[in-house]
């Protein structure tokens, strides 16, 4: 859409890299303000804001003179920065541990599919109705999602209200989120349980000091891994068309359609992860795996780019298994909902950081290099920062205490 955009606004090539760079940027920047409204109001009300946000957002951007453009599109991307914490810190509270990661997958898998509809159904009906009214289409989809969770939130007060309990904290199976006055959970669960299952690692349970070092451990571990998953998505996402049109000739719409498989590959590994979990002797094996498929896809660019299709939906696989094994292990080992927005927070921070650098250091590198060797050289690094964090994480996420 930034061609349409562009000539109707006058917007220059800086506001267009705004545009598409801004959102991702603020995925990172504003992750403090989310897991502190999270605290305050619970994570039933910070998605609702995200909503509202993203609707209003919508509403803004498709009205009005370039700054305006980038105005929405910045309350677009401060809003889903919400989302993006509270949703993890929900998985954590409500769904049985055995069943986080088949949760964290649909979660992923969803948001992959709600990108395809909407790279597919936006450019021809902004040939129908124009770009401003193509893109206001979709406020529609966000209020039906808003007048679900209003509902939601509604009838988790309510059920609050009609049977308190003494001492009942915001981590407990019954409670609603916001319970206590500031949103924070006034009783932790003991070290080695949860709300919702079992802890992920058995053993001798450890002592506070012990385990809050533990966790951060991981959760640094875990902060490699998806900067290395982040920085590797958006750099394919944002290069791979042109490097099939460079490299293989394609056309523009056949380069964009095989690139378009690279997002619907990340359904099967938003999926397959789960499966893999509960089938895999050793816990970290899934990881492994989403790890070497994300190596492969770089590999067999560079070594067989006539085959880049089979490389596209490979590296698809990896790309949506791999967020769902790292926000996965985050609610696994997150003993309360305060520990799972930190710890949320900081890892999405670090990547969306690192998401916003390399899609243009890889275009710098094909332009002072001339071909796409380096960008992919760039996108192997990438995968192997994934696969060191996240096996690490793994395996420390399960070592008895």
């Amino acid at each position: 859409m930034l061609g349409p955009i562009q000539a109707d606004t006058s917007l220059n090539a800086i506001g267009a890299g705004l545009l598409t760079g801004l959102p991702v940027l603020l995925f990172a920047l504003a992750t403090p303000l989310a897991t502190g409204w999270i605290r305050r109001f619970g994570p039933e009300t910070v998605v609702v804001l995200c909503l509202s946000g993203v609707l209003a957002g919508t509403v803004i951007r498709s009205t009005g003179p370039a700054w305006v453009v980038l105005a929405g599109t910045a309350v677009i991307g401060v809003a889903i920065a919400l989302g993006n914490i509270a949703v993890p810190v929900i998985i954590r509270r409500d769904v049985p541990w055995r069943q986080v990661s088949l949760a964290t997958g649909a979660y992923s898998a969803a948001m992959n599919v709600g990108s395809m509809i909407t790279l597919v159904v936006t450019a021809p009906l902004a040939e129908a109705v124009g770009w401003r009214w193509a893109i206001a289409a979709w406020a529609v989809v966000t209020a039906g999602g808003l007048a679900y969770w209003l509902w939601w939130s509604r009838r988790l007060r309510a059920r609050a209200s009609a049977a308190p309990e003494p001492g009942l904290t915001d981590d407990s199976p019954d409670s609603s989120a916001g319970t206590c006055a500031d949103g924070a959970q006034d009783t932790p669960t003991p070290a080695g349980t949860s709300a919702t299952g079992p802890a992920p690692a058995p053993g001798a349970v450890p002592g506070p000091d012990r385990g809050r070092s533990r966790f951060r451990l991981i959760i640094v571990l875990l902060t490699v891994a998806f900067c290395g998953q982040s920085g590797a998505y958006y750099a394919t996402t944002t290069w791979l068309p042109t490097l099939l049109s460079d490299a293989m000739g394609l056309a523009a719409g056949a380069s964009g359609a095989t690139a378009s498989l690279f997002q619907v590959a990340a359904i099967v590994g938003a999926f397959g992860l789960p499966v893999l979990s509960l089938r895999a002797r050793r816990p970290w094996v899934p990881v492994a795996v989403m790890g070497v498929l994300w190596i492969i896809l770089p590999l067999g660019l560079l070594l067989a780019p006539e085959a880049y299709v089979l490389w596209s939906i490979i590296g698809g696989i990896a790309q949506g298994g791999g967020f769902t094994a790292i926000f996965s292990i985050i609610a696994r080992v997150a003993i309360t909902d305060a520990q799972a927005a930190s710890g949320s927070a900081w890892v999405q921070t670090g990547g969306y950081l690192v998401a916003t650098i390399t899609p243009p250091l890889a275009g710098w590198l094909n332009a002072t290099s001339g071909d796409w060797t380096a960008p992919l050289l760039l996108v192997l690094v990438l995968a192997l920062m994934f696969c060191t964090g996240g096996l690490l994480a793994a395996r420390l996420a399960q070592r008895p205490t």
